[in-house]
């Protein structure tokens, strides 16, 4: 994919991957950029950082909100030709928490799932207009094994992968690549509330997974899978109990290390 001279709009570009790849792609030149994020004060933060990027207020997990956005956007871009759905949010849950009410158990998936649908839903008749276009959906190592503490998170990203494998298949007489991004356990905010409960040892710097990333994009790698992602696809397949049962029993262990504290 020829990212130079690209229009990028990312979804979450204020912190953890988004953010990165508005860093990277800053230091290569490589594309005008767009971030969107739902607080006004960091995308004002990062407008302060790098001066040349372009901020929406918007949140993907309303669709109103989306219909705003490909207004404005389209109308002062109309040359955007590159989606990166990367917006997400992952929790710690406990499903047999009685307190959680339905809309609260259901924030994963309108973010993580619905909202990429409806990004892509709205904005692919304008990418097809373009010469070359591309959509970047980031999905996750746990769309292939899922993890014991977020089940709604990893549900989320096992329906992305799925998505992003049919919409390639639609969309293989068109003018758009479709690329999936699956980053493995990465050092980003995303993992703050699990600390203590993994091992962070093995996560992937933040700068070193974009670079691969990008490197993929640059080489239409249609499946691009950092790190442990790649391990965690094989043994999906190979034996997918056993290394969902290895990640709930060192959980259990670190929970009872915490209540012994």
């Amino acid at each position: 994919m020829e990212l130079k001279g690209s229009t990028i709009l990312i979804t979450g570009g204020t912190s953890g991957i988004g953010l990165e790849f508005v860093k990277q792609l800053s230091q290569k030149g490589l594309a005008n950029i767009i971030i969107t994020g739902r607080d006004f004060d960091k995308l004002e933060k990062v407008k302060k950082q790098f001066p040349h990027v372009h901020i929406f207020q918007s949140d993907v997990s309303k669709p109103g909100a989306i219909e705003e956005l490909f207004k404005e956007v389209t109308q002062q871009f109309p040359h955007l030709n590159i989606i990166v759905n990367n917006a997400g949010i992952m929790r710690n849950l406990d499903l047999q928490d009685t307190l959680m009410d339905l809309e609260n158990i259901n924030r994963e998936i309108v973010t993580n799932l619905s909202g990429p649908i409806w990004m892509i839903h709205q904005f692919l008749p304008h990418l097809k207009k373009q010469k070359s276009a591309a959509i970047v959906n980031v999905s996750s190592g746990l769309a292939f094994v899922p993890f014991p503490l977020s089940p709604v998170y990893s549900a989320t990203k096992a329906g992305i992968h799925s998505y992003t494998q049919v919409l390639r298949l639609q969309l293989k007489k068109t003018n758009i690549k479709v690329f999936e991004l699956a980053p493995p356990a990465t050092e980003t905010p995303l993992g703050d509330d699990f600390k203590g409960l993994v091992d962070s040892k093995q996560n992937m710097k933040v700068e070193e997974m974009v670079k691969i990333a990008i490197d993929g994009l640059l080489k239409n790698k249609l499946e691009i899978k950092p790190g442990l992602s790649k391990v965690l696809k094989l043994m999906s397949r190979l034996a997918p109990d056993f290394i969902l049962n290895v990640l709930d029993k060192s959980i259990e262990k670190a929970k009872l290390k915490l209540t012994e504290k």
